[in-house]
């Protein structure tokens, strides 16, 4: 990702809108928790939601931005699985959903690297 001085500004945007749906149309969350993790699915999605947003805040604040972007770095390799049951679950869906479940697996390569791009960048600010 490029050195943009917005670029902590716009993962905290795409966390905080992620965080936001989580609670709003918790129920595609629940359908990809993995039924490995105790406890009921929505548990997850509210607390992974819950989790989102104080990684937001934590990203726009340049005190704790450098901590709030390695921990989304984190949470994106953390949720891999998730993403993983979502593509094999959606395997006989129509082929744009399927296709949409497929694309966010690779898509979490780059999620990681621009938040460790922004936990690099952060190393100087206080």
């Amino acid at each position: 990702m490029p050195r943009s001085p917005r670029s902590p500004l716009l993962l905290a945007g795409l966390m905080a809108a992620a965080g936001v749906t989580h609670f709003v149309t918790p129920r595609p969350y629940d359908m990809i928790v993995p039924k490995s993790l105790p406890g009921t699915p929505r548990t997850w999605t509210y607390a992974s939601g819950a989790v989102e947003l104080a990684l937001a805040a934590g990203l726009l604040a340049p005190r704790t931005r450098r901590t709030a972007a390695l921990a989304t770095a984190a949470l994106f390799v953390g949720v891999f699985p998730a993403n993983v049951k979502m593509a094999v679950d959606w395997r006989h869906r129509p082929a744009p959903l399927k296709a949409a479940a497929i694309g966010r697996l690779p898509l979490q390569v780059p999620l990681v690297l621009w938040a460790r791009s922004v936990a690099k960048n952060a190393e100087g600010q206080s």
